[in-house]
């Protein structure tokens, strides 16, 4: 019986040794077919996919409305985090929200050392999990990311985020988009 599980041990010692990976040894090193270059490491934003829905980076990449949105989740470093599987529901504000905030505020916030201000203001502008349909309903609260909770309300067949009109719902591959005219800050 000892010699079983012995032989055993070793044969398991040799597989994740065998299995393992090293970036010293360059054999084990990925290459791009045929051509001899070392693959790069990149987060969930670098995969390449023209086939799957787009998730909600890549539809506020493609927006000319949100550049100022694009702008500062990459300021604050998000791109990789939002790209992921989620859900995610973003509030997102139009380029015309930004362009209400005081002056100079906005370029204040995308200075590096603001970073950790605007990741909070992103984050109050997000939900894990999907919002829409009946979660919508008037008096609903959901708390965000950061800062705190949002508040919904309704008038008739319109929504309303803190008091700030949804303008449009966006599905994405990994939640849902809903475009507001207004930058969300936290109480």
């Amino acid at each position: 019986m000892k010699k079983t599980v012995f032989c055993s041990l070793i044969a398991a010692a040799m597989f994740f040794v065998g299995c393992g990976s090293s970036d010293s040894d360059p054999s084990n090193q990925n290459s791009q077919a045929g051509t001899g270059t070392q693959a790069t490491h990149v987060g969930q934003s670098g995969v390449k996919d023209d086939v799957s829905n787009p998730n909600v980076v890549q539809i506020a990449v493609s927006s000319k409305d949100h550049s100022t949105l694009v702008a500062a989740v990459k300021a604050a470093g998000l791109v990789d985090a939002l790209s992921n599987a989620g859900p995610f529901t973003v509030f997102a504000p139009t380029n015309a929200a930004f362009d209400k905030l005081p002056a100079g505020a906005l370029e204040d916030l995308l200075k590096p050392a603001k970073k950790q201000d605007l990741e909070n203001i992103l984050g109050y502008h997000t939900y894990v999990g999907v919002l829409t349909g009946v979660l919508l309903q008037d008096g609903a609260e959901y708390d965000m990311v950061y800062n705190g909770k949002v508040k919904i309300t309704t008038q008739g067949e319109k929504s309303f985020v803190n008091g700030h009109e949804i303008l449009a719902t966006i599905p994405a591959s990994n939640g849902v988009i809903h475009v507001i005219d207004e930058v969300l800050l936290p109480k």
